[in-house]
């Protein structure tokens, strides 16, 4: 599918369920406080019917003392059981931002040495120079980007979807 935005977009509902993890090559930057606190082309993108991907980054590119283990799970039908991180940078603070699956399910080992975060929770994220809208809601964290098209599942009346 294709849209005026990015010749080669894709269409969220054209995505599996079960999600599929894929590499995704492109070149994500993560900014909080003002400081580049992750810099990598080596992210991960989860891809879920009716979600914008959830790019996961290796763990080993995040500034160091920037992801700090916090209490608490939440789980997945898929991945498993995901931890969680406070990710800060000077005196910012973002409670809960990241979370990563230290033993998830089959078909997920490479989620293994990773971490999510929420976009709507740092300064800015880019992916490839553009910056990412974060998913509706705040359970989801979804990256939109003009490589994906909608509509998007977190929004007020799509948690049935």
């Amino acid at each position: 599918m294709e849209n005026r935005f990015h010749p080669h977009a894709e269409s969220v509902w054209s995505y599996p369920r079960p999600p599929r993890v894929e590499p995704s090559g492109e070149h994500v930057q993560v900014w909080l406080a003002g400081t580049l606190i992750a810099d990598t082309i080596h992210a991960l993108r989860v891809l879920e019917t009716s979600h914008p991907p959830v790019y996961y980054l290796p763990l080993d590119v995040f500034a160091s003392g920037v992801l700090q283990p916090v209490p608490g799970t939440t789980h997945c039908e898929f991945k498993g059981a995901a931890a969680y991180f406070d990710v800060v940078s000077g005196p910012q603070r973002a409670a809960r931002a990241a979370w990563t699956y230290p033993r998830p399910f089959p078909g997920y080992e490479e989620l293994v040495h990773t971490a999510a975060l929420y976009p709507g929770l740092m300064d800015t994220v880019l992916v490839d120079g553009e910056e990412v809208q974060p998913q509706e809601g705040d359970f989801y964290g979804g990256w939109i980007t003009s490589r994906v098209t909608g509509p998007f599942k977190g929004a007020p009346g799509t948690w049935g979807w």
